[in-house]
């Protein structure tokens, strides 16, 4: 079997193991062992610089079912994470605190998350897809003060990712929200916004946050490319009338890159 080959066969495995694992979760922390395993093993997958070439490789002769199932693999990923960020927080409720390598990549990143567009205890930061562990919220507060508010879709994130709120960080300026951006007057004031990389129809929000925001928001799009799309949604062209690119932070070792954007 060669480099290709057996590239391809392992995202099929990894495929495979999402569907098996997302079915076997039923709020508690059963399997949570499972899900960290397999989610670490997948982010030094598409982290390792060894499998940069099969992936360009495989790009050479891109089949329908190969783009299917990186596609698949994007969704798969995303809807995974979201159940361990809940296994996170379940274990944190009981008393654990342990940090798996995935969340120790993801929290490596903030520190660079807006660029030369600094954070400070007046900026008001609104993230869009805070999940049930909201790292970044917090990370954010604690080291700036700034006033926070994390939005998600989820109902059982959202409870969860209060109770995290409040073991973690009691009495800081952070609020957890089930809402559209459309219906939160905080969206009006946000100086920064971020969206987490596993939003889907985060291009969508955005188009849609222009009429809704003030005209020095800054808003940072977490997205990958080439072999980290299997593991986040890629970067799109935006409405040059609307949204203009003003700075990327790459980052070779790290799950994500970003893309800052300002008002055109």
């Amino acid at each position: 079997m060669n480099k290709v080959e057996s590239f391809q066969n392992k995202l099929i495995e990894f495929s495979d193991e999402f569907d098996r694992l997302a079915g076997r979760y039923d709020h508690t922390i059963n399997n949570s062992s499972e899900m960290e395993i397999l989610i670490d093993e997948y982010s030094k997958f598409v982290t390792n610089s060894r499998n940069h070439e099969a992936w360009d490789l495989l790009g050479h002769h891109e089949s329908n079912d190969y783009l299917q199932l990186v596609v698949d693999l994007r969704r798969k990923s995303a809807f995974c994470v979201a159940i361990m960020e809940k296994y996170r927080a379940l274990k944190l409720q009981e008393g654990s605190a342990e940090i798996t390598d995935y969340f120790k990549n993801i929290e490596s990143c903030i520190e660079e998350e807006f660029g030369s567009f600094q954070l400070s205890t007046n900026s008001k930061v609104l993230l869009i897809g805070s999940g049930a562990f909201p790292m970044t919220p917090i990370l954010i507060a604690k080291r700036t003060g700034a006033e926070v508010v994390g939005l998600d879709i989820d109902d059982e994130a959202i409870e969860l990712g209060r109770s995290v709120v409040e073991k973690l960080s009691s009495g800081l300026n952070i609020r957890l929200e089930n809402r559209l951006v459309e219906n939160l007057y905080f969206t009006k004031e946000a100086t920064h916004i971020i969206f987490s990389s596993t939003v889907e129809n985060k291009y969508d929000i955005l188009d849609q946050l222009y009429s809704l925001t003030n005209k020095h928001v800054v808003v940072a799009m977490r997205y990958g490319e080439q072999i980290k799309s299997l593991f986040n949604f890629p970067l799109k062209e935006v409405n040059a009338q609307k949204w203009k690119l003003v700075e990327q932070v790459r980052r070779l070792d790290h799950l994500f890159d970003i893309a800052l954007y300002q008002k055109a």
